[in-house]
């Protein structure tokens, strides 16, 4: 592979991402359901790619792209992360920990448990084929990568493939399903913010950002006569994801029968580097805004990329227990929304429960744009809540996707379901039995009567 080879992929793709932004921008089609850019890019680039008519010359590495851009997600992370003061903010996101930990726990285990319980027994799949619908629904492009190498390292190579094909057909469930429930809720009156489309910011249905509404990109941190202030900060994260590669190829070389996710160790080295930032007080020259803005980046390509690597012989093959485990994980993830989302949020509970719903079967940027249109002036605590909630919450998903693969493919494919459910049993009992949760009487008024009119709402 040469430079130009490097070169002509991340062209195509722009190409076909500027494509999806003028279609975004003009297509009421599109407008109406929030396709994002990236998706309509993907399934451009799967049509129109090697494994489609074959008409763009992407290389044959165009599926490798997403394992090293979710090292970048992963290590931005902790980069540039403010300081928390936990006792403060504890009992406002705890609530959110509960509901994400069930989200991940469920969503993981209870994939893992049908395929183990019932689809092996009908079909001649892999017992790690389970892993498939929490990679893709829950994880999305980049996790289906991340887990897609861990299994490949195993001996199961179509793993990436169908777990890219899980995330794409989670991120339409969430688009689909979420604009349903929405507009479900909004004719019985129970949401709070109540937000028609057609009463939608023009530039959350078009993504075209008017002059008066723009919002600064970051702060010069540094100066340009030095280095300029954009690279400064691509410059961290690429010291996070190099340093990454080449302590996986050291655990790798040490211990050869483990296969260490790059993304697991791309956290903690992030985590090792923005410790040495505070350390050294150079934490005030990054600007956070900057590195979400390289993550947001990173999770586009990943997508795009992602679609665009799709072998369609692959999902074609295993097409029946496919659909199976989306059927299924669509009917899970809406029980979790409907029966345990009420039960957790006093405040709110809609609201937090699209989000949920959003980046449970998608990503959560699609959260963020249900969330948009049920609160469209942000007057929910959720998105703060869930960023304070989510760094107690990776560690978990470090070590599903750590030892999730290793677990399935060495005879374990009962019990890791077991581990993964459990847990979310003891954590729903803990909540209980400490009072957290809603009472029955509270949900089942919220379930009968509106919690404020579609006039008050207005």
């Amino acid at each position: 592979m040469s430079v130009w080879d490097l070169a002509v992929d991340l062209g195509l793709i722009s190409m076909l991402l500027l494509v999806g932004v003028v279609l975004r921008a003009k297509v009421t089609g599109i407008q109406k359901v929030f396709i994002p850019a990236s998706i309509i890019a993907g399934l451009a680039g799967l049509t129109l790619g090697p494994n489609g008519f074959n008409l763009l010359p992407f290389s044959d590495l165009v599926s490798h792209y997403p394992t090293i851009l979710i090292a970048v997600i992963f290590g931005a992370i902790p980069i540039g992360a403010a300081k928390v003061n936990w006792k403060q903010t504890f009992g406002r996101i705890r609530n959110m920990w509960v509901y994400s930990m069930m989200l991940t726990l469920l969503m993981w285990g209870g994939g893992a448990m049908i395929t183990y319980l019932l689809l092996e027994r009908v079909w001649d799949i892999p017992t790690g084929f389970g892993l498939v619908l929490g990679a893709g629904f829950l994880g999305g492009h980049g996790t289906a990568a991340a887990v897609g190498e861990a299994f490949s390292g195993l001996g199961w190579e179509e793993a990436t493939a169908l777990g890219y094909t899980s995330a794409t057909i989670g991120l339409i469930c969430a688009i689909l399903g979420g604009l349903f429930l929405i507009k479900k809720s909004a004719r019985n009156n129970q949401t709070n913010f109540i937000s028609d489309f057609k009463d939608l910011p023009n530039e959350l249905r078009t993504g075209l950002v008017p002059q008066d509404n723009r919002k600064s990109f970051g702060d010069d941190t540094v100066s340009s006569n030095t280095v300029d202030p954009l690279f400064f900060h691509i410059a961290i994260i690429s010291l996070v994801v190099m340093g990454s590669y080449f302590l996986q190829s050291w655990v790798e070389s040490v211990f050869p029968s483990i296969s260490v996710p790059l993304l697991s160790l791309s956290f903690v080295v992030g985590l090792i580097v923005q410790f040495v930032l505070n350390a050294t007080k150079a934490n005030d020259y990054v600007d956070k805004r900057i590195i979400d803005r390289i993550s947001g980046t990173a999770t586009d390509l990943i997508v795009a990329f992602g679609i665009t690597s799709i072998n369609l012989a692959v999902v074609a093959a295993y097409a029946w227990p496919l659909i199976a485990l989306f059927i299924f994980g669509i009917i899970w993830a809406y029980c979790i929304f409907h029966f345990i989302a009420p039960r957790v949020f006093h405040q709110h509970w809609f609201e937090n429960g699209i989000f949920g719903w959003g980046w449970s079967t998608g990503t959560v940027a699609m959260g963020i744009a249900l969330l948009r249109i049920v609160d469209p002036k942000m007057k929910s605590s959720t998105l703060d809540d869930y960023a304070l909630s989510y760094v107690g919450m990776v560690p978990v998903e470090i070590l599903i996707i750590t030892f999730g693969p290793i677990m399935m493919m060495s005879g374990l494919g009962g019990v890791f379901p077991l581990i993964l459910l459990g847990g979310s049993v003891v954590i729903l009992f803990i909540a209980a039995k400490s009072g957290w949760l809603v009472s029955k009487e509270t949900v089942d008024y919220r379930n009968s009567k509106p919690v404020y009119s579609y006039e008050e709402a207005q």
